[in-house]
Order: structure tokens, then sequence, then C-alpha cells
């Protein structure tokens, strides 16, 4: 594949540097840390990095309420040590990928607080959505949205002292831009040419659909169609501007785009906009063969018409990790659902997660893997005094939140804190060091040795479409163009193994009779 369209079969590496590791020993994950790093992640033999927000925040939703992006947050570094990483990642062959997040900012951004000191009317107001509330007073929100946090019961809009109201879908402390405002797009165009022109190769676009709000800020319970602020069709515009941008640097985007209907997702992804677009039905997909390959089948077609790649993710510093959720009577991932105490088998959970990792990777496209993913990490859960997670505590208490998934890494049994560095701003749970990065590249059987070795072996598979075959009922298989072929057994009973020449890889031992058992998958070369 050219050089220039690494991005379409990438293995892309999420750092979410607060857990990643801590260079300076003050407990939170930093740049230190990640370049100290790099030659793990080189020998993992990953394509690209993409990092959460790193910019500095007040840390009131782990990073994505930005005060500044042309600095780096102070607990992860400086900017010269951002560029430093870039280079030095680069020089491994390793890209890097920055996160932008258009639809809010943080409270302390410069713009907001001046809109705050400007008062109502203002021309500083109208960068965010403030409004007059309704009521005899102006005592209510100016209408009905709900919060983006889903089981919020939370306002989304927070009233002044002076009367005025500012939106906010998801924190108080996140204020919603007015992307109708010229200076919003320019000030977002000069944010991306600021981090193209230090050497990232890409950007992945938070909350991507929900930039564009109706002007009227109408009631949702009325509004007419389209959405008020969910996937607006003057989107595509910003996206054809900020595509036009990335084309100056040979730079790509990634959008995280929730949206039901597939063709209007798709839209996103035209040669003109998004080179890619995040895959949440393949994410939260029940481990079931018949749904797995429904996901698959869907995911292909709605990319296909527009030429984009489809990408694959099991796991993201929002989602319950794939181990645990695996391991659960309901195997799938809904917010909604989301509450403590679930049960979880762990052996049974690591088996699937080792399977999926296999049946991931050899699907066409690009493939994103969670820091830990590698390392089979459960979710770990939180003690209620230490959550830091607003979702947790926008639910009044009953949602567990995210935090459970963003426990600090485990680097080497033996040493304090699993290695991770000081004290970690999360608690690690009891026995994390039997997961430590160290121990787990001695052990040729490990969760670590798998994902080295599918990584190393993808491109076996070659960079042609899917075709299925011939399998029992609860069989998962295909091959691409090269003839290597990928089965995964989520049936009862154990499998027989078509003709084969040679077994590449498998996630599991065979059973005594050469057959694939349930939960595993396999790798052939016909």
């Amino acid at each position: 594949m050219a050089q220039q369209d690494w991005w379409r079969s990438a293995v892309i590496y999420q750092v979410y540097v607060r857990s990643f590791a801590d260079g300076d020993g003050d407990g939170t994950g930093d740049l230190a840390g990640v370049r100290a790093r790099l030659p793990y992640l080189a020998e993992l033999g990953v394509d690209a990095l993409w990092f959460n927000p790193w910019y500095l925040s007040p840390m009131k939703d782990g990073g994505y309420d930005v005060a500044d992006y042309r600095a780096i947050d102070p607990a992860f570094g400086t900017l010269a040590e951002a560029e430093k990483l870039i280079a030095e990642a680069r020089e491994l062959g390793i890209r890097t990928i920055v996160d932008i997040v258009p639809n809010h900012v943080s409270d302390q951004h410069p713009w907001f607080q001046a809109a705050l000191k400007a008062g109502p009317g203002s021309p500083e107001r109208e960068l965010f959505h403030f409004r007059r509330g309704r009521g005899p007073h102006g005592e209510l929100p100016p209408n009905d949205w709900p919060s983006q946090f889903v089981g919020s019961t939370e306002p989304v809009w927070t009233r002044l002292p002076d009367g005025d109201w500012y939106l906010h879908l998801f924190t108080p402390e996140q204020p919603d831009l007015n992307w109708a405002h010229p200076a919003v797009r320019q000030e977002h165009e000069d944010i991306l040419r600021f981090w193209f022109e230090r050497g990232v190769a890409g950007v992945r676009i938070d909350s991507a659909a929900l930039l564009a709000k109706d002007p009227d800020l109408p009631d949702l319970a009325t509004a007419p169609h389209p959405h008020p602020f969910v996937d607006r069709d003057e989107l595509h515009d910003v996206y054809r501007s900020w595509r036009a941008v990335a084309d100056e640097y040979g730079g790509v985007f990634v959008g995280e785009v929730w949206l039901p209907d597939t063709e209007r997702f798709a839209r996103y992804l035209r040669p003109d906009e998004l080179h890619t677009a995040f895959n949440f039905s393949f994410l939260s997909c029940p481990w079931d063969a018949e749904r797995l390959r429904t996901s698959i089948e869907t995911t292909l077609a709605e990319h296909a018409p527009v030429g984009a790649p489809a990408t694959w993710v099991l796991c993201n510093h929002d989602i319950t990790r794939t181990v645990t959720r695996y391991g659960r009577t309901d195997t799938g991932f809904d917010f909604a659902a989301k509450a403590f105490g679930t049960p979880s088998d762990l052996a049974l959970g690591t088996r699937r997660a080792r399977a999926a990792a296999l049946l991931s990777l050899a699907l066409p496209g690009a493939v994103y893997v969670y820091q830990g993913e590698e390392l089979g990490l459960p979710e770990a859960e939180i003690p209620r005094e230490r959550i830091e997670d607003p979702m947790h505590f926008r639910s009044g208490g009953t949602d567990p939140g995210r935090d459970g998934c963003r426990v600090p890494l485990p680097w080497t049994a033996d040493a304090p804190h699993a290695g991770f560095g000081g004290e970690p701003w999360l608690p690690q749970p009891d026995g994390w060091a039997a997961y430590a990065a160290d121990r787990q590249a001695a052990d040729p059987a490990s969760m670590l040795a798998l994902y080295r070795e599918a990584i190393r072996l993808r491109p076996a598979f070659g960079e042609g479409p899917l075709t299925w075959l011939p399998a029992p009922e609860g069989m998962l298989a295909f091959t691409r163009d090269t003839g290597v072929r990928c089965l995964v057994n989520l049936a009862d009973a154990p499998a027989e193994l078509p003709a084969h020449s040679r077994v590449l890889l498998a996630s599991g031992p065979l059973d005594p009779r050469g057959r694939l058992p349930k939960d595993t998958a396999i790798w052939l070369r016909a």
C-alpha cells in the first residue's frame, strides 16, 4: 500500500496519557512516560498513536474540557516535549494522531472568560450559545435539550447572575461553541494547522456530529426534522473546509460519529470530508456469531459507496474493557445499562477477548487498540470515594462511570505500583501486577505475545476485500485476497478445521483431536 494511504489498514494504539506511564513520579501519566515506553510500542508493532487530549485543562472531564489547544497541560509536560515525542515516535515508524474537541471548550478558556465579563448581548457571547430564559422572570431554561451523558437528568443550561443562560451539552464546565460564528471556524482551522506543522499525522474529532445547532434552539419535543443538534447538514461544510487544511499537510481525520442511519453516517466519509470514523456498531456488539457477522457486513456495506476503510474497535477510554464485558451474561455494551457490581467470569472473558483480537485484526480496514487491551486488563471497580468521572456524579451516583477502564497500566510486576510510577491517580486493584508488561513479555502464551504476533502477521491477509466462507452455525469464517483464512468458533461444540497448509496463529490451543474449541479463533494458510 502507498505510504500516503497508511491509515487505510493501520493498527492505531490509543494512549490515555494520564494512565499510560508516569515519568516524574507524581502519580499522573505524562509525556516523559510515553517517550520512555516508545520502544515497547514499536515492538508491539503499531503504526500510529492516538492521544486523548493532552492540552491545558482543569480536568473536569478527563481533559475533554480544553482551556488552550496550543499548550500542553503541565501535568503531562510541555509543548517542546510533545514535539520531541512526535519526532521520536516518527523515527520508530510510528505516527501521531491528536484529539480535537470542537463542540465545546473549558469554562476557563479565554473566550468564555471574556464572555462572562462582557455581559448580555456582547459580541464575546456570540461565540457561545447564550440566551435569556423562559418563564415570567427568565427562571426556566431556554429549551428542553437532554444531557449527552447517558443517564444524567441534570440540565444542559446554566444560569448566570446577570440572567443569561449558556448551553453545555456535557458538563457546566464545558460550554458549547457557536459554530455558526466565523471566528469559531477560523480558530479551529488555525489549531489544525498548528498541530500539522508540528508533525502530527492525523486528528481524531470528538463528538463530531454535535457541533452545529439549530439557530432557533427549539425544544427537542417539538423540533421538526432534522434534529436540532445532532447530524445537521451544515456540519459537512465545516468538514470540507477541514479536509482542505488536512490535504495541505497530508493529514488524516477520524471522526467520533454515533449515528443509527448508515446512509447519513457514510456522508461524513465522502472523499472531500473525513477519512475514517469509529465503528461503534462493532464495539458494542455482543459475543454472538450472527450479530457479529451482521455488524461486519453492515459496516463494510456502509463504507463501500464512499470508498472509505472501516475501523474496528473493541474498547476505548469510555467503554467497559473487553475482558470484563465478554465475561458477563450480557456481552454487548450500552451506557444506559452500566451498573455497580455486575458479575463477570474473567477466564471466559479473556478467552473471548483473545479470539476477538484475532477477529478484528483479520478484518479489512484500520484497527484501534486501547492501551491495556494488549495486556488483557479487566475493568476495575473503583471505590466510590475515589471516582472522578463526571458521568458518575451527573447520574446521581447510579452509573459507575468510566474510570474503571482508565486505571493506570502495570508495567513491572515487582515494582511499586506495578511500575507505573508514583502512587497512581486512580487506585490499581489487588493483583494488578499479574498483568504487568514485563511478565507477559516473557510468556509466549500471554495476551501481549498474542497481540505482538497477530500484528506482525496481519499483512498476510493482504489488502483485499473480505469473502465469507461456508461454515457451520455459530462459526465465523472468511478469507481475503491472499487466501489466508480467519475462523472464529462461537458455537457450543468444537469445530473441525478445513484443509490447510499451515496454522499461522491461534488464540488458544486446539483440542486433543485438532479441533477449534468454543470461543477460539485461528488464522490458517490454505
